[in-house]
């Protein structure tokens, strides 16, 4: 039984979209009451799955084998649950968001829209519990095409010019670059599986050493939701999406699906001794660290609320990136921590776009002035994901920073300190500004938010969120444990 939760996991949440599909707008309240109990049995199934992991037993499901080396098969470990763990708990909460959202705005195709959430989920658990590159690449394009309604949910001119950038970006990449190094991988050592420490043998990474450094850059830009620069352009096109999905998109699972499918890479395909053996460490931290601070400076410029926190999105991946490449026990802690730290903070922030949208229908960040009088519990909710993000000592984003911080400095790159450094001050640029309009500014118009009141299906999601950035500041013990046995 124990085996086959991870597909259960799975396929919980595409039995879910069947029923809502075949439910309709006939019933809206059955239909979202199966969105809600596909996602509680869902997280249930991951739980389930925790105890016998801790305990040291072995998790794994052979499907199918398509050739010798290449199966469809599941296995579960620490890093694995961390991605499924929040995935599946987080999509309970944009759930009930996504009520309050799609029907305070009255959207169209809301059947499709949830159909289509569901599916979502089940491709980032299946892409969290993969065994080998070619489950995961059968998931991770299984998650591009059933998000690709979402973000041309609108089916205006925008909303399918950006959804035309994120597939084609998306689309594309993997089957251009992400496909080319998952042959030649399985040419080179006759396998896809993960194996701790990497699959390459010495003798393969001796003779190798010019074709191994370029399937890693098609590795990392294969894995394009990771949005490391340049090839990033796609994401802040897809804010054209409703706000639930931008937080599907930024937090629960795309780009998180993104940063997990390189780490997989750089942990359990390639491995330390050979990424330094190939010396292409420099260059993962030349790429991520210019990422993150050209990402910050732009996040700085942006009055579009949801444009900022796509570009602070497009930063935060690479100090994921960034901590599993120093292979030191705390960058890895820090970059993978990171994934859930990130998570809950940006959530709530996209959800409070959103929360403000229904309200007011106001988008720009310059418009908010006063907002928090009448919007109290989003814009307070705000403020606590803000301090998450600049890492604010018993916030999670500060457990995140200050293990990245003392693992620059165990592995002697203190330059790698301040660019996390000035990605905190610029944050703190791009972030505290909103709850200061909202808060302490007096709009132009004195009646500006007459007749505005908060829609409690989306703030109370929200507020659940930003409280968590505070518990896992506290309590970050039991997602350390499982990154332990990672690194350990």
């Amino acid at each position: 039984m124990i085996e086959l939760l991870p597909l259960l996991a799975i396929l919980v949440s595409a039995t879910g979209a069947i029923l809502i599909v075949l439910i309709g707008d006939r019933n809206p309240n059955l239909r979202e009451a199966v969105s809600v109990i596909a996602g509680i049995l869902k997280f249930s199934f991951v739980c389930m799955l925790i105890p016998p992991f801790l305990k040291g037993e072995s998790i794994s499901l052979k499907i199918a084998t398509i050739l010798p080396g290449i199966e469809l098969s599941f296995k579960v470990d620490g890093l694995g649950l961390l991605f499924a763990f929040g995935a599946s708990f987080l999509w309970i909460l944009t759930t009930f968001y996504s009520i309050g959202y799609m029907r305070g705005l009255r959207e169209h195709a809301q059947t499709r829209y949830f159909a289509c959430f569901a599916l979502s989920l089940s491709s980032a658990i299946g892409i969290a519990f993969a065994a080998n590159l070619f489950t995961m690449f059968i998931f991770y394009e299984a998650l591009t095409v059933v998000t690709y309604p979402l973000v041309a949910h609108h089916e205006d001119k925008e909303g399918l010019e950006g959804g035309r950038q994120y597939i084609v970006y998306l689309l594309g990449t993997a089957k251009i670059l992400l496909f080319a190094a998952i042959v030649i991988t399985y040419i080179l050592t006759g396998t896809l599986d993960f194996k701790k420490g990497g699959i390459f043998t010495a003798e393969v990474v001796e003779n190798n050493k010019f074709i191994l450094q370029i399937m890693l850059i098609l590795f990392i830009y294969g894995f394009n939701k990771s949005a490391v620069m340049p090839f990033h352009s796609w994401l802040p096109a897809a804010m054209v999406a409703p706000t639930p999905v931008s937080a599907l998109l930024h937090a629960v699972a795309v780009v998180k699906a993104g940063v997990f499918t390189v780490s997989r890479v750089l942990l359990n395909v390639y491995g330390e001794n050979t990424i330094r053996a190939i010396g292409m460490q420099d260059l993962i931290f030349f790429l991520t660290g210019f990422t993150i601070i050209v990402g910050s400076l732009i996040a700085l410029t942006r009055d579009d609320f949801k444009a900022r926190l796509a570009f602070s999105t497009v930063a935060n991946l690479s100090y994921i990136i960034i901590g599993v490449a120093m292979f030191s026990p705390l960058g890895i802690m820090g970059g993978l921590i990171h994934i859930s730290m990130h998570a809950f903070s940006k959530i709530t922030m996209f959800f409070v776009a959103g929360s403000v949208y229904v309200s007011t229908h106001v988008k720009r960040i310059s418009q908010f002035d006063g907002v928090g009088k009448v919007m109290p519990i989003t814009m307070f909710s705000f403020f606590l994901a803000t301090l998450s993000m600049i890492g604010i000592p018993l916030f999670a984003g500060f457990i995140s920073k200050y293990n990245l911080a003392l693992g620059a400095l165990q592995i002697g790159r203190p330059e790698l300190l301040g660019v996390f450094i000035a990605s905190s001050f610029l944050n703190a640029a791009y972030f505290l500004p909103i709850p200061y309009r909202a808060f302490f500014r007096k709009p132009a118009e004195a009646e500006r938010w007459s007749g505005v009141k908060e829609n409690y299906f989306c703030a109370i999601p929200l507020l659940i969120t930003s409280l968590f950035t505070i518990v896992l500041g506290l309590y970050p013990d039991f997602l350390m444990e499982l990154i332990r046995r990672v690194t350990g």
